[in-house]
């Protein structure tokens, strides 16, 4: 029997579980790059700080995504 198999995207991470939020040390999921300073959110503080954020970002990436998934 032969089985096959669907090859998904591999994602590729950059956040690990030591890099922590800025505003309250929590693991961060969400870099934005402000003024060529990396900041560091975690998805509550990513979502709550986005829309200014996003106005002077010069990157935004959110890892979010498996968060969701997961519920």
């Amino acid at each position: 029997m032969s089985m096959s198999t669907t090859a998904e995207p591999v994602l590729e991470y950059r956040l690990t579980a030591t890099d922590r939020c800025d505003s309250c040390g929590a693991q961060a999921y969400i870099a934005a790059e402000v003024n060529g300073s990396e900041l560091l959110f975690c998805a509550h503080h990513g979502r709550k700080y986005e829309e200014k954020l996003r106005e002077v970002a010069t990157s935004w990436h959110d890892e979010t995504a498996p968060l969701a998934e997961a519920r």
